[in-house]
């Protein structure tokens, strides 16, 4: 297996993050200072588009706030609170992530994933 491919296989989509998170195949103090610096970069990378998908779900809240404004309907701000609650949901998880640097230990993984 290549390194890129393995580096492929340490990361996976998360579709209700819209970004990849850390899912090793091995404890982290087991791979290679090469693995776990080529992990650390690709890490880096991926964080650093995390900011942008915050700004993107909070733009959604607020629109959503907006149309909770004006509905009328009793089920579709029920509906629409669900939402709300789900998206901050997601920035508060993405938050976390953000803040996960280069301790991506094998612990840290599993409690946030």
């Amino acid at each position: 297996m290549t390194e890129a491919v393995w580096l492929d296989c340490q990361f996976v989509w998360n579709e209700r993050l819209g970004i990849e998170v850390p899912s090793f195949d091995k404890p982290w103090y087991g791979m290679t200072a090469e693995e776990r610096a080529s992990v650390v970069a690709r890490w880096e990378f991926v964080r650093g588009r995390i900011p942008d998908a915050i700004l993107a779900r909070e733009a959604q809240i607020r629109r959503m706030l907006d149309e909770l404004f004006e509905e009328e309907d009793f089920g579709r701000c029920c509906s629409l609170n669900r939402e709300i609650a789900e998206a901050a949901s997601v920035i508060h998880d993405l938050q976390i992530w953000y803040r996960t640097q280069q301790d991506l230990e094998e612990e840290d993984i599993k409690r946030h994933g």
